[in-house]
């Protein structure tokens, strides 16, 4: 109580003017950045009787009070912002940043390289974006590069290495993308020129290029240089298609900046968007988690400070839904009732709630891949694995008394089916039913290929069957190499044991363990990918056995008609000139005869 008093009497000290206070804990961390229109108020009001949960918690850590006092609100908020940025104090409201989202780059350097990053290097070049996905960025590249001829090679071109004639001219040069200023073939100040008005696109000023063009294309047709004056005119239309694609509403809203907000708990998502005659040129969703009961409106005046340091905005009118925690003569608020402005806001609204959805899913996905991740921990202890399972493959194989003997291999990842990874393997190597010498042979096969072509092996092979069918796989390991490297274990169908390798004595794993339940769906899986494997064999060999019976039709022919119909149904109904066409009028007749006879099948 002792050290509430005396924090109440630093707040009494404080000035009744704008400027931020830093709450500072005993071991001298900075835990709280906040802004004040009036310090000593804001500050008095964190020890009044009225304050709760966590803003409770985080006065009861209060070592120390400072404060900074500026000029006005908006100053406030600005230091407010740097100060959290740098601090990152743990009562402040967090802002969730995807930092990986890509930058177009004006590196700085002579001639001056314009290319997508996703990385941010302090070295004095200029950064637009970020861009909310990469399609964007790259869309506006491609636009730049139609415009204007800018290098894209790595080379120092200070103007010592041009003079020296260090380089030679490019491929790019060659297909016309290039002027070549690294062989002295372009003059640095045109150069420069090109850069700044591809900087007035990326700020979203395409308005500005297009009627400075107009300008240079007039200039050039009143000197009789019509090819010149109609190159021009086609970088004007390009810009100008750009520009209709963008629009939003008309031109008649201007330089404007637009913020909604849907709330989740203590989070708000927030979509910004920058407009310039009417056409969006920069969007942009982030989450803000509140970590005490701040208001909405100081989350809504915190996301103004970072957007608009961000993008670089500088537009005296912001659209938003409800009117933030700070007062700025040079900003207009506004909160539209109808017409584009609404349409503006209610635009930026839907963003804001598909972006909360997305942050939703992607937890929700999180969740089931921590999930996904015990379960295998589970199979890594219950099976005593030295490590996780993330990769499983199972073999099973499939025939009839030794007839169209065929085998599968099914892949599961995470726990989950891979199906595009399944392989379905025909017995090549081995004569009658021997399900042992079958399984050592796709099990060499299988294997022999991932390392042949420096695939990554699994973690854990499970093949169906006992001893037996693990002792055969096993030799195939053997062979490989690949003892040690991967583990194995048979299930056996009866009592659903699990084998391992010389171990006579079977594991008994619990029913209902979800270790049990990821080895029987493998295991079911390779079994129903092998079983219809087989019976499309099994009744191909049936057709082709019947085909042989028919005299005349011999192994050629009969390829060439399963081949170009692809069952005896298909070959019954085909018209008689078809088939006639492919194999010849008399053959033709004595398969449709024969055919007849065994009842069209």
């Amino acid at each position: 109580m002792k050290e509430r008093e005396s924090l109440r009497e630093q707040a009494l000290l404080l000035p009744g003017l704008p400027g931020i206070y830093i709450f500072v804990d005993s071991g001298e961390n900075i835990i709280y950045v906040g802004k004040a229109k009036n310090l000593k108020k804001r500050v008095l009001s964190y020890f009044s009787n009225m304050v709760e949960g966590k803003t409770r918690v985080m006065v009861a850590r209060i070592n120390e009070i400072r404060h900074i006092v500026v000029g006005s609100e908006s100053d406030a908020l600005l230091l407010e912002n740097n100060f959290i940025k740098e601090y990152q104090p743990r009562y402040n409201v967090l802002m969730k940043d995807d930092k990986s989202f890509p930058w177009i780059c004006v590196k700085n350097e002579n001639f001056p390289r314009v290319f997508i990053t996703r990385n941010i290097v302090a070295d004095g070049s200029r950064y637009y974006g970020p861009y909310t996905s990469a399609f964007m960025a790259r869309t506006l590249l491609q636009l730049v590069r139609k415009l204007y001829k800018l290098r894209t090679c790595g080379y120092n071109l200070a103007p010592e290495k041009i003079r020296e004639s260090k380089y030679r001219v490019c491929l790019e040069f060659h297909l016309g993308n290039c002027l070549a200023p690294c062989v002295g073939k372009q003059k640095e100040e045109e150069y420069n020129l090109a850069v700044a008005q591809v900087e007035e696109i990326l700020k979203g000023n395409i308005h500005n290029v297009a009627h400075h063009l107009k300008g240079v294309m007039k200039s050039l047709a009143d000197n009789l240089l019509f090819e010149a004056a109609q190159a021009v005119k086609e970088k004007i239309a390009v810009l100008e298609n750009y520009q209709s694609k963008s629009a939003i509403v008309g031109p008649a809203v201007r330089d404007v900046d637009v913020l909604a907000y849907s709330e989740e708990d203590e989070k708000v998502f927030i979509h910004y968007m920058r407009v310039v005659r009417g056409a969006v040129v920069q969007a942009y969703s982030v989450e803000f988690r509140r970590r005490i009961e701040e208001s909405l409106e100081d989350v809504i005046a915190l996301a103004i400070s970072v957007m608009r340091e961000r993008y670089r905005s500088d537009a005296r009118e912001i659209i938003v839904p409800l009117r933030p925690d700070i007062q700025d003569d040079r900003i207009k608020y506004t909160l539209p009732v109808r017409g584009d402005k609404l349409r503006l806001l209610e635009l930026a609204e839907r963003n804001a709630v598909h972006y909360r959805l997305s942050r939703q899913k992607q937890r929700l996905n999180r969740r089931e891949e921590d999930r996904g991740v015990e379960i295998l921990k589970k199979v890594q202890n219950d099976l005593r694995l030295p490590e996780i399972p993330v990769h499983i493959e199972c073999f099973d194989n499939s025939n009839i008394q030794g007839d169209n003997p065929v085998a599968a291999c099914v892949v599961f990842r995470n726990g989950k089916p891979s199906r595009g990874e399944y392989r379905h393997y025909k017995i090549k190597m081995v004569t009658g039913p021997d399900d042992y010498a079958s399984m050592e042979e796709v099990v060499f096969r299988r294997y022999r290929r991932l390392l042949d072509e420096d695939e990554k092996l699994p973690q854990l092979v499970i093949v169906d069957g006992g001893k037996g069918q693990l002792s055969s796989a096993l030799k195939s390991f053997d062979r490989l190499g690949i003892r040690g490297r991967v583990s194995l274990v048979g299930i056996a169908k009866r009592l659903e044991q699990i084998y391992f390798p010389d171990d006579p004595v079977p594991l008994y794993i619990d029913k209902n363990s979800v270790s049990l339940k990821i080895i029987q769906n493998a295991r079911n899986e390779a079994h129903r990918f092998g079983i219809s494997f087989h019976r499309n064999q099994r009744s191909l060999s049936m057709k082709r056995s019947m085909l042989d019976q028919i005299k005349g039709i011999g192994p050629v022919t009969r390829e060439k008609l399963l081949k170009e119909f692809g069952s005896l149904e298909k070959i019954a109904a085909a018209p008689p000139e078809k088939i006639a066409d492919l194999i010849g009028r008399s053959r033709s007749e004595k398969l449709l005869k024969q055919l007849r006879k065994f009842g069209g099948t």
